[in-house]
């Protein structure tokens, strides 16, 4: 078991922090989408970590004020989210059509089609062509898809370096870490952290090297800049696949990504099979949504399309590899073809209270927070009790916030709570844990009037218990099962019925 995260994958030496400058994360483990223990024990070590809380807090509010400002400018922000969510309600009624549609159209522009049905495939397709192109490494876009399939670590046990080009993706692969947020995979780094990183491991890194932004930047951009010029092929993902042209899309912010769809010989694009749109017109909708409920701009820097091969423009060689990985399974299901909606824009982190203290690492998933928790389950097909992800639709506070911010109005609430459900209906009988105890044992109580206004009344003397502070914070076990994670409220002076009562007696 691993000392640094307490998961299941290989353990790590733990390195002395105070000579790194920062604090070891979670290594690359061996399946991307279930490393780690239950979400509960991950976000009790998270919440330990007061710099980590601090970071997470400046960096949410400051793209959640951003993303605000920025749909406050859209009067027709409602219905583009309508919109959005009707163009992927169509588009998971006809995928299978759209695939066939989407392939015919990349192989009639000089494209080659490849289909994987989980990251096995994936990774041995992407493998495949790399060793016939005999490279040893290539350039990479951020894609959360090639994160899931463990892509980087699977080239790297057979010997080819995949260099992450986007600069957030850069610092997690340099400090051996994994990524705790879709869109800002380093948010729970500060500029610190960062500058020790590009010291320590970055073989270029100027011996000067500060704190200041556009310096760390200056430096990552000339240490990428070499890799750009000399990689012979570059793999990325795909925003959305448009499937009456056969063209994919790229929105970031840095450039990058322009530089690995255009320099090298050979384009590898790893796309999950839900990020189709129909059409063109379509695709004018997300851009709209996409950036400013990623980052908060109007419109991303860098908007890049490609369709097939183009003689003397690009990369001459391009293989697309179309991936299902559990997706089949959860179009198949109602809770699951929602989740596929997501665009992967990050909004509902960004606003999530449990998200914003705890981080994306404690969810043990590639896809963390709101969306994760429900697209985690689904993809995995979690609903055991000793499978850790089956946890994950117990993250949440069910505030709502999520539904709120998401730009194509996956009601995540609604289908946390499903969820739950599903997983309780699950793993009803056999032993009985020390839950199943305490709802048998209260549920006489909740069934008789009289029991529970008995209850209510002896309920009041926990008010003492609070004290001044008016909350209890420690309790002797079995109760410590729930105090331990967080204080109980001192209960009313009034109970409803007590209220009820003297109001009625009032008329």
């Amino acid at each position: 078991m691993c000392p640094s995260c307490a998961g299941h994958h290989k353990a790590q030496p733990v390195e002395d922090t105070t000579e790194l400058g920062w604090t070891p994360g979670v290594p690359e483990p061996e399946d991307p989408l279930r490393w780690g223990d239950k979400f509960p024990k991950g976000a009790a070590e998270n919440l330990r970590n007061t710099q980590l809380r601090r970071n997470l807090r400046y960096a949410t509010h400051k793209i959640r004020d951003k993303r605000n400002d920025r749909v406050a400018e859209m009067p027709d922000w409602e219905e583009l989210r309508d919109a959005a969510s009707a163009i992927k309600h169509q588009t998971m009624s006809n995928l299978p059509e759209l695939l066939e549609e989407m392939e015919r159209n990349v192989q009639a522009r000089g494209g080659i089609v490849h289909w994987a049905r989980d990251a096995k495939e994936a990774n041995e397709i992407i493998h495949q062509i790399l060793v016939e192109k005999q490279v040893d490494e290539v350039v990479k876009v951020k894609s959360m898809v090639t994160q899931e399939i463990g892509m980087n670590k699977y080239l790297a046990d057979r010997g080819i370096k995949a260099w992450e080009t986007d600069l957030a993706e850069m610092i997690v692969q340099l400090s051996e870490d994994m990524p705790s947020h879709i869109v800002v995979p380093a948010i729970h780094r500060n500029r610190a952290e960062i500058r020790a990183i590009f010291a320590n491991r970055m073989d270029d890194a100027p011996a000067d090297l500060s704190t200041d932004p556009r310096t760390l930047a200056m430096a990552a951009r000339a240490h990428l800049r070499k890799k750009f010029l000399s990689a012979k092929v570059a793999i990325s993902g795909s925003n959305m696949m448009i499937a009456e042209s056969g063209t994919l899309t790229v929105f970031e912010s840095e450039g990058n990504g322009r530089m690995c769809l255009t320099l090298p010989e050979t384009l590898i694009s790893v796309v999950g099979i839900e990020k189709m749109v129909p059409t063109f017109k379509d695709a004018e909708v997300f851009a709209q949504l996409l950036p400013r409920s990623a980052t908060g701009e109007r419109m991303n820097p860098y908007t890049t399309f490609w369709t097939g091969v183009t003689e003397g423009d690009g990369p001459q060689e391009f293989h697309l590899v179309l991936l299902d990985n559990g997706r089949s399974k959860a179009l198949a299901d109602e809770i699951g073809r929602e989740a596929l909606h997501c665009i992967r824009c990050g909004a509902c982190m960004n606003v999530c209270p449990v998200y914003e203290h705890v981080g994306g690492h404690a969810y043990g998933s590639v896809y963390p927070g709101p969306i994760g928790a429900i697209l985690t389950p689904q993809l995995t097909d979690s609903m055991d009790r000793h499978d850790p992800n089956s946890a994950l639709p117990f993250a949440s506070s069910l505030c709502g916030a999520c539904y709120e911010a998401c730009p194509v109005k996956i009601d995540i609430p609604t289908n946390l709570v499903r969820l739950r459900q599903r997983v309780t209906d699950a793993n009803r009988g056999g032993i009985p844990d020390m839950w199943d105890v305490a709802m048998a044992a209260t549920s006489p109580v909740m069934a008789s009037g009289k029991a529970f206004d008995a209850a209510g009344r002896a309920a009041k003397l926990g008010r003492i218990v609070a004290g001044k502070k008016q909350r209890i914070g420690a309790l002797p076990y079995p109760a410590s099962m729930w105090t331990g994670a967080r204080d109980i409220p001192a209960p009313p002076a009034q109970n409803f019925r007590q209220w009820w009562k003297k109001h009625e007696e009032e008329k």
